[in-house]
């Protein structure tokens, strides 16, 4: 077939996409474990191995797979999970999935531009991932360890002024509470059983309590290598900042969800509540005349 030598390569570079994405969705179900994941992904490996196909008739050339991109998106679904890496990679081939739509004169290539927007997104859908089926149990527990233990720590600074004494005020209140925390999931997840919600009330308070606790020792450790407070203090709040970052970097990617918006709300929350306690923590301070 005579096309010019750009929609080649354009077509080309489509055709190396589909084959590398065939191969990590064929990698992905030999690994998974769910009879109904692994039918998903045997399935959308074969649509992407029939892309492939239309693809070389247009450029009559066989094209080997991206080794490297299948070895990253791989890891990334072992580490991360399943949906996550294939939400990423989706989104990262975007851009070239719209251009599909701008080669009018091939039909084909119309019918992978629906399939890829459309059919695509649907299977993924039907994947069920049990670390996004208990999202919320990690949310509340990294909510509210973000929010409650920064203005803890905030407010013990100046009201303790001692940096192994504030780690170890810390730690205890940390621990408590994200024992209590894991109970209330408990409870929680058990009453709404009830109404058929289907999340295991021990796995939920795992999941809760686990957020907690190491969003507890994230924030507490600036306290035990650091002496001066205030650095101490500077440094859990970069620490506090990046683990927002990362987790709702995560969360929007796996849950399709604006990564601004979340990430604002949160900081603005946990920093607020930081702000204030810190100021409560000098009023208590000056007002008792208590100096630790």
């Amino acid at each position: 077939m005579n096309i010019n030598e750009k929609t080649r390569k354009a077509l080309l570079r489509f055709q190396q996409n589909e084959i590398t994405e065939s191969l990590l969705y064929t990698q992905l179900a030999a690994i998974e474990k769910d009879p109904s994941n692994k039918e998903v992904l045997l399935q959308i490996a074969n649509d992407e191995k029939g892309h492939y196909t239309i693809l070389k008739k247009y450029t009559g050339q066989e094209i080997s797979p991206n080794k490297l991109r299948v070895t990253k998106y791989y890891w990334l679904a072992r580490i991360l999970g399943i949906t996550f890496a294939i939400k990423l990679m989706e989104g990262s081939e975007e851009s070239a999935k719209n251009d599909y739509a701008s080669y009018d004169e091939y039909p084909d290539l119309q019918q992978i531009a629906r399939d890829e927007d459309e059919h695509e997104q649907r299977l993924i859908a039907l994947i069920n991932e049990e670390r996004l089926e208990y999202m919320g149990s990690v949310v509340l527990g990294l909510n509210d360890a973000l929010v409650e233990f920064t203005g803890a720590l905030a407010g013990f600074t100046l009201a303790l002024s001692d940096s192994r004494l504030i780690a170890l005020t810390g730690s205890i209140t940390g621990i408590a509470a994200a024992l209590s925390m894991a109970s209330s999931e408990y409870l929680s997840t058990k009453s709404e059983n009830g109404n058929e919600n289907g999340k295991h009330p021990v796995k939920a308070s795992i999941y809760t309590g686990i957020a907690y606790i190491f969003t507890v020792v994230a924030l507490v450790a600036p306290f035990i290598f650091i002496s001066n407070v205030l650095m101490a203090l500077g440094l859990m709040l970069i620490i506090a900042l990046s683990i927002i970052a990362l987790f709702n970097y995560y969360y929007s990617i796996a849950r399709s969800e604006s990564f601004r918006k979340r990430f604002t709300e949160m900081a603005v929350l946990s920093f607020s509540v930081a702000a204030l306690s810190f100021l409560i923590g000098y009023a208590l301070k000056e007002f008792t005349g208590i100096d630790v």
